[in-house]
């Protein structure tokens, strides 16, 4: 079965009632967690994104406080499934300015949480890259908050 284009599916929706509208997002949120998360986000959090932000960096600071750092997998495997974690995110926000502070953030944490953990080739990689997808963040943002985050990012 082929899915419907975006248009198609907004045309339709705008075509139906508040309570049938409501049904198909009750629907929606029982199939994937995402879809879940998305909605609880989008009608509970999205009026203050600054604070649900905040709370977002607070959770990846915790989140490399319980890093198992036994052996360099366990920190590398660690690692990816905090980028995950905020990739999700920021992909739920959509906005540039918190991808930008939540990429700000995990760079942060990660030079924070050892300092010869750069020196491994794929984690030292990670890094530059999001660096460099900040940048592209930063640059589409206005002038004020532009100033503001690449004084954040020289920081990092």
């Amino acid at each position: 079965m082929k899915a419907a284009s975006i248009s198609e599916i907004k045309r339709e929706l705008e075509a139906k009632k508040n309570s049938e509208l409501t049904e198909y997002c009750l629907r929606l949120s029982k199939f994937k967690k995402e879809n879940k998360e998305l909605l609880t986000f989008l009608l509970f959090e999205a009026g203050d994104i600054n604070n649900y932000v905040g709370l977002i960096k607070k959770e990846i600071v915790t989140s490399f406080e319980e890093i198992n750092n036994t052996h360099i997998y366990y920190i590398k495997k660690s690692v990816r499934k905090i980028l995950r974690q905020v990739n999700k995110q920021i992909r739920i926000i959509g906005s540039r300015q918190a991808e930008a502070e939540l990429l700000i953030q995990f760079c942060n944490s990660l030079k924070a949480f050892q300092g010869t953990l750069l020196k491994n080739k794929q984690v030292s990689k990670v890094y530059e890259n999001h660096i460099k997808k900040i940048e592209t963040a930063v640059s589409s943002l206005h002038p004020d908050l532009q100033y503001d985050l690449n004084k954040q990012l020289n920081d990092v």
